[in-house]
């Protein structure tokens, strides 16, 4: 089993940055694919980046690309999810999630573990 747990979330303007970390206990991640999702009220958990194992593939929602850089730290058992240039349209519950798996997954069906979640909110 594999507990992970989100923070670093909060209120932040437009324009400004937040970085997101979701430290893993239970078991080393060293070998699992990591992501990051997030969902806003009224809409479907959405896709917004993800890590292979090694932490050498990486890959980003269109919307999300060249403002956010997903990174890990498999020594800490921990991965990051720097979010620059922020748009009130970033505004959901962000997510980690991991799965035993040497490919990037991008479907969140495709992920075993889940976090509890952080809130960011961007205003205008």
């Amino acid at each position: 089993q594999v507990q992970l747990r989100e923070s670093g979330g909060g209120l932040v303007q437009a324009g400004g940055s937040l970085r997101l970390s979701c430290a893993a206990s239970g078991r080393t991640i060293s070998n699992y694919a990591m992501g990051w999702f997030r969902q806003a009220p009224g809409k479907e958990r959405e896709f917004v980046a993800a890590s292979r194992w090694s932490g050498g593939i990486t890959s980003y929602a269109d919307s999300v690309k060249g403002r956010f850089s997903i990174s890990r730290e498999n020594a800490k058992n921990t991965v990051y999810l720097q979010m620059n240039s922020l748009k009130p349209e970033d505004t959901a519950v962000y997510y980690c999630a991991a799965d035993n798996t040497m490919v990037v997954v991008t479907n969140p069906a495709g992920y075993d573990y889940w976090g509890q979640g952080t809130q960011v909110t961007v205003s205008s």
